[in-house]
């Protein structure tokens, strides 16, 4: 497909350049910069690591394990 491009002359002078350094066209120099533009490779990502916080504790005196509620308000530090 023809196109018409209004290009700076910088950019215009440096795709010249790097056309006839690499002996290709400037549509595919042009193309080229195009389909990496729209479809710039994927990167992996780092693997999400999960931080667990862990507190240590010893057994509590006064905790009555047959008591849901009370076990709830130790663990909400409601008490």
């Amino acid at each position: 497909m023809k196109t018409t491009l209004d290009l700076p002359d910088r950019i215009l002078d440096e795709a010249k350049r790097r056309a006839a350094r690499e002996r290709r066209t400037l549509k595919e120099i042009f193309g080229e910069a195009l389909r990496r533009y729209l479809h710039p490779p994927i990167r992996p990502r780092a693997p999400f690591q999960l931080r667990l916080l862990v507190k240590e504790t010893g057994p509590q005196s006064g905790v009555d394990v047959a008591d849901r509620d009370d076990l709830y308000d130790r663990m909400e530090d409601r008490r």
